[in-house]
């Protein structure tokens, strides 16, 4: 890895935030290559990773990463890992009377879990089709951790994990560092008692014990850092966590400043045993959490395959090309996540990076500081064609879909844009033609990548700065990410001329090119309006008392739904003014 980056801390908060988080953890790990003759990679894997060494001597690189979550929510995890593990000696016990010992019977492990043990342990399973292409390096009598990474990333075993991953941990691939983990005893993951469903609930956690665990783990990934760029936060938006994400990135922005907050507000489709009561809760943590975090954030983008934010939801998000199952949050966590992996590109790269504080600066103007992200995934090309072919079949319509709940402008109005290609390793940027032939579109006579993709968007959207990225590099997609895929695709993620013979099993997909957009423009003030109008239409003091016995108190409520409604007032026209005595559209 690079002697020099631009080191990012992760923090992760809560549990839907863990699943989108275990599941781009495991594209970073895949892409992670511990081969010197390997070609150079275009990304700076140690921007996100940092490196150690175990009891034993063995080099390892584990995330900068802190990720909360609730009591019962680790499952098969320990909180404090393996890595660093050196057992336990039980000599030293100087008790001399009787003994009682209860033992609890350890959590049953999936498929998945069961080989990464194996693995781990240095283990052959002679015959096995997900070992027949490699034997394991030994190192000093057991498997080095990076070997066993490696090892993994070739795994092709198509592991059906959608009825056994009950929490997070059920399929992440990566050893963790000791001080990432920190669980929240004072509420449980599951059971109908004590649950962080409030948002007051979660700002008054940010106190005691649970604010001395974060700022101990910040003070060590921060002081090991040569040059910080700033934290990408990912937080549960729908329940108590929004409470708690308010109060750490408000932290965040008084101890750090200057640093970089970039906020991923994430919220699932749906939540399992919901209820009309619990939907409203959703939706006020939704607005709460939105105004709060977007204040003290560089910026904050809402990541979601809902239909909105209400509690009357549109359909979820549709890709053409995908199969995925919404309601599971093992399948819309991992199209999230390989969004994620295109989204924070620019700060990640080796040549060519942008420093989060750019990001934001591009595209949090005038106090525009809610943006919308949108996606194709994967990104529609045919195998063998070039990027304008596969811009020419999306003439009408750009191929990205809604990543934020937030629906596409039709008028073109975006006043920045900030959009990623990546994963066409081995296809053609420009056209191909023969001397003499003339271009069949205008996008066929460019170039560069570069100006064939900003002609094509900008033919939607004439008037937007645009800041754009391309990186050849795809996606790898290893054991355990969802085979959620059309049949139409090969196993780089590109668009087959033929489909498989009937009976056929489709090929495991391996790989996946994914177009993004970060977006500010009047659609997301549309968005912030309708969350404000359904905040404000309760008569919350009637309905859901309730929502307000741990805060805030009413009149803080009120200020932050009016703070919500100026800002939607920010994305009405390219000034930015604002008045609060202006009236509301609705």
């Amino acid at each position: 890895m690079s002697n020099f980056s631009r080191e990012v801390i992760t923090l992760q908060l809560g549990h839907y935030s863990n699943f989108v988080g275990t599941h781009w953890w495991n594209l970073q790990d895949a892409s992670l290559s511990y081969d010197p003759e390997a070609p150079p990679s275009e990304i700076q894997s140690d921007v996100v990773f940092r490196e150690g060494e175990t009891l034993g001597g063995q080099v390892t690189h584990t995330p900068r990463l802190i990720a909360m979550d609730l009591k019962g929510s680790l499952c098969t995890l320990r909180q404090e890992g393996s890595l660093y593990d050196a057992g336990k000696d039980i000599s030293a016990a100087t008790w001399e009377g009787s003994l009682m010992m209860h033992k609890e019977s350890p959590a049953e492990k999936n498929l998945f879990l069961e080989d990464l043990d194996k693995l781990d342990k240095g283990e052959i399973l002679a015959g096995s089709d997900i070992y027949s292409n490699f034997q394991p390096q030994r190192s000093a009598g057991a498997v080095s951790v990076d070997t066993v990474n490696s090892q993994l990333a070739r795994v092709q075993k198509r592991y059906r994990l959608e009825g056994s991953v009950k929490v997070w941990s059920d399929f992440l691939r990566i050893h963790l560092h000791p001080r990432t983990i920190s669980v929240i005893h004072q509420y449980n993951h599951d059971g109908e008692t004590s649950r962080l469903e409030a948002f007051g609930q979660g700002e008054t956690l940010l106190q005691g014990s649970v604010l001395e665990q974060l700022e101990d783990k910040l003070h060590f990934f921060v002081e090991e850092c040569d040059y910080l760029q700033g934290f990408q936060v990912l937080c549960d938006l729908a329940d108590g966590f929004a409470g708690l994400g308010s109060k750490v990135t408000e932290m965040l922005q008084d101890s750090y400043g200057g640093r970089g907050i970039l906020t991923w507000g994430l919220a699932p489709v749906s939540h399992p045993n919901s209820t009309p009561m619990k939907d409203l809760y959703h939706m006020l943590n939704c607005a709460l959490g939105t105004v709060h975090m977007a204040s003290h954030s560089s910026f904050f983008c809402p990541l979601t395959l809902r239909g909105g934010l209400g509690r009357r939801p549109s359909a979820p998000t549709e890709f053409p090309l995908l199969n995925y199952d919404p309601s599971l949050w093992y399948h819309s966590s991992s199209v999230l996540a390989l969004a994620l992996d295109a989204l924070t590109l620019p700060y990640r790269l080796k040549n060519n990076s942008v420093p989060m504080w750019q990001v934001a600066d591009a595209l949090a103007v005038s106090g525009r500081k809610v943006v919308a992200a949108y996606g194709a995934i994967p990104f529609p090309m045919m195998h063998g064609s070039s990027l304008p072919d596969a811009l020419n079949a999306c003439t009408d319509v750009l191929p990205w879909k809604p990543l934020s709940s937030c629906s596409e402008p039709g008028d073109g109005r975006c006043y920045s844009q900030w959009v990623t290609l990546r994963g066409f390793e081995g296809q053609r940027l420009i056209s191909s033609l023969a001397p003499g032939t003339q271009p069949p579109t205008p996008l066929h006579s460019l170039h560069s990548g570069e100006d064939i993709l900003t002609s094509y968007i900008g033919s939607f959207y004439p008037t937007a700065p645009l800041a754009l990225q391309l990186v050849s590099t795809p996606s790898k997609l290893t054991a355990p990410f969802p085979q959620i895929f059309s049949q139409s695709l090969g196993a780089q993620g590109f668009l087959q001329s033929q489909p498989p013979p009937p009976g056929s099993p489709a090929p495991v997909v391996s790989s996946a090119p994914v177009l993004t957009s970060l977006q500010s423009g009047p659609a997301v003030g549309s968005w912030l309006s309708e969350l404000h109008r359904g905040a404000r239409a309760l008569d919350i003091r009637r309905v859901a008392p309730s929502f307000l016995s741990q805060g805030p108190e009413m009149a803080e409520y009120e200020e932050a739904l009016e703070e919500l409604r100026l800002l939607a007032r920010c994305y009405r026209d390219d000034s930015g003014m604002h008045s609060s005595s202006e009236e509301d559209d609705d």
